[in-house]
């Protein structure tokens, strides 16, 4: 009941937004013709009505939107979309209001000045004309540039990175590994852009691929459809993964949960998790290590379970298990999927491990990056976001992500493939 109350209130408050925008295109509008009126007027409130409609649907407990994620995810990124760039035109609205309420205010309290004064006062008071454009401009270039993001979330993205380390053995110099994230499969809805972001991956010819968590949404069926693309990827020193936060189901409402929220099926789903990386011929490391040798040289890979610094994220990494048994390994390769585990343990901890992979972050998938700037709103909740980050001799790579969670769509952050050569 309270749910349903929440989602009214929703409802109202984006009405109420609305109405209030309404009043700025009216302002806009206010000198053309009655014919270019109500095209613009109808324009406004039909897309409003279209909105609203999906959220009606969206509320109708008979549609099971979790067997369509593609379609759940544009009807949130409509809503979403259109509310932000309504709020970026309100804000300039507003501005323009509290102009009026000065102008209003002195016009009130200043009755000395002479009566043309007053006049050129209560002028200014009729809202702004260029304020209230550039708000309602800026509003649709938001909502455009989210639009225009729905094209880019299959434009897999090859970032090459060559890393030196001084400890690096020999026989390991030039060696290729390719890191690959976040995969996300239950959004996907287009398994042939799919199946080429896999091509680019083996074209790449690393010696090593890892994947660096969250294969799924939350529900191993998702991968059903995609098992024969992802079994593609193979490399000559193996195919290695780990787990990601969303790879333990913690999100999805399983129906059989008690009152400690435990849930058979959401066990048996992690399970299942796991078992589709041995199908798809991945090593799933869970809390371990394996050396790699080549002659007498030796690098060590440790791959541990989720580890944020964020408690509504799991936490099952177990460092000091994973790294049993490489104490004596001159180099080692860590994926942890949360970057926040880098500065949070591993730095401080354990100064040997020379290179971490992470993901988790998209990069929020928004943002802007052009040669020696970069920007996004995960920098404000994640120090390290995207990209490679250095402290002393150690090393951090955080990728971009591989799919798309929530926004289906990238906007100046690419789907990622990473491709990493040691030095």
């Amino acid at each position: 009941m309270r749910q349903g109350l929440n989602y009214w209130l929703i409802v109202l408050v984006l009405l109420i937004i609305d109405l209030y925008v309404f009043m700025a295109v009216r302002a806009v509008v206010r000198n053309r013709s009655e014919r270019n009126k109500r095209i613009v007027y109808f324009a406004y409130w039909g897309f409003a009505a279209i909105v609203y409609i999906v959220m009606l649907t969206f509320n109708f407990k008979s549609v099971h939107w979790e067997q369509h994620p593609e379609a759940r995810s544009y009807v949130i990124s409509l809503v979403m979309g259109q509310f932000f760039a309504k709020a970026i035109a309100i804000l300039f609205m507003i501005v323009d209001d509290l102009r009026r309420f000065i102008i209003w205010s002195i016009d009130r309290f200043k009755r000395f000045r002479t009566p043309r004064e007053q006049q050129q006062l209560r002028e200014g008071i009729s809202r702004s004309k260029f304020i209230t454009s550039l708000g309602l401009l800026m509003g649709g270039g938001m909502f455009a540039t989210l639009a225009y993001g729905f094209s880019n979330k299959y434009n897999y993205h090859i970032r090459r990175v060559k890393l030196h380390f001084s400890n690096l053995p020999q026989a390991f110099k030039g060696l290729k590994i390719v890191q690959v994230s976040d995969i996300h499969s239950g959004s996907f809805n287009n398994k042939q852009a799919v199946e080429r972001g896999v091509a680019m991956i083996n074209a790449q010819k690393a010696d090593l691929i890892l994947f660096t968590g969250d294969l799924v949404n939350d529900r191993a069926v998702e991968m059903e459809h995609y098992m024969d693309v992802f079994n593609k990827i193979q490399a000559p020193m193996g195919v290695y993964s780990t787990l990601g936060n969303h790879d333990y189901g913690d999100y999805y409402p399983w129906p059989d949960y008690d009152q400690f929220h435990h849930s058979r099926q959401k066990e048996a789903n992690l399970q299942q998790v796991k078992d589709t990386h041995a199908e798809l011929g991945w090593r799933l490391m869970m809390n371990e290590n394996i050396i790699f040798e080549r002659g007498e040289d030796k690098i060590a890979l440790v791959g541990i379970e989720n580890w944020s610094v964020n408690h509504r994220f799991p936490r099952k990494g177990d460092m000091p298990k994973a790294m049993a048994g490489t104490e004596g390994i001159p180099f080692k390769i860590l994926m942890s999927h949360d970057p926040s585990h880098w500065d949070a343990q591993v730095r401080p901890e354990y100064p040997d491990v020379d290179l971490t992979l992470a993901g988790h972050t998209h990069g929020m998938q928004f943002g802007i990056e052009i040669p020696y700037f970069k920007w996004s709103p995960a920098q404000y909740l994640y120090k390290q976001w995207a990209g490679l980050y250095k402290e002393n001799r150690q090393m951090l790579y955080v990728n971009r992500g591989f799919g798309f969670l929530g926004y289906p769509g990238r906007v100046g952050i690419l789907p990622e493939i990473t491709v990493i050569e040691l030095a």
